[in-house]
């Protein structure tokens, strides 16, 4: 089944040049778009799509609040890929907070665009770590979250599964993960789970937000 995105984005031109993008694809089908957030809950509901492509800055509602708002009101929520201008922004920090599942610049090529939906969409690694890390330096307390810190330590992790998310924030995929460990790629996804379960996060990307803002991994 082809991954099915919906395109949220105040600008015309840059959903026209999305879809090309993605349209161009066999794997993947545009099934709706929207120009601003308010009007995603009513079309994820409609159109069931995998991914939203959403941008983060729009007028009426922002990327951020939409992404709340579809986390807290929709059932099995779609993937969250933030586009945006500028790739250290606050804002996309935030919306990485909010529950998004990781961003996309604007200006990224083609084949960018294509490799960030497939990616987000599958769910085995983090995407672009190396800026989450950057973000996660900038804005993300400095390891001094006491909400986060609190979750580390109810977490109870495993030394194993310490080891997993920390591999998990260096942006590893379950097959690296487990070449580096040198165990089989369903134990890496059963450490994967079960991290994920007690952190309580819905995906990798909230987890190594999670490391970060706790101190349990240094984000420099």
């Amino acid at each position: 089944m082809p991954v099915r995105v919906l395109l949220v984005d105040d600008e015309p031109l840059v959903r026209a040049g999305l879809r090309a993008v993605l349209e161009a694809q066999p794997d993947i089908e545009v099934v709706g778009e929207a120009a601003d957030g308010a009007a995603v809950i009513p079309l994820v509901r409609q159109v069931r799509p995998d991914v939203v492509a959403m941008d983060v800055r729009m007028p009426l509602l922002d990327g951020i609040e939409a992404t709340r708002a579809l986390l807290r009101t929709v059932a099995d929520p779609p993937k969250i890929l933030v586009v945006t201008t500028f790739e250290n922004d606050e804002y996309v920090y935030e919306a990485l907070r909010a529950g998004a599942d990781g961003f996309l610049l604007k200006r990224a090529r083609p084949a960018e665009i294509v490799h960030a939906v497939r990616l987000i969409a599958e769910g085995e690694s983090l995407l672009f770590p190396a800026s989450v890390r950057q973000l996660a330096a900038e804005y993300g307390d400095g390891g001094g979250n006491r909400a986060a810190r609190g979750v580390l330590e109810r977490a109870r992790l495993t030394e194993r599964e310490g080891e997993v998310l920390r591999l998990m924030a260096r942006g590893l995929s379950n097959a690296e993960i487990a070449a580096r460990l040198v165990v089989g790629t369903e134990t890496v996804k059963s450490h994967v789970s079960a991290v994920l379960a007690k952190l309580g996060a819905r995906d990798r990307t909230q987890a190594v937000i999670t490391a970060y803002e706790s101190g349990f991994v240094a984000p420099g």
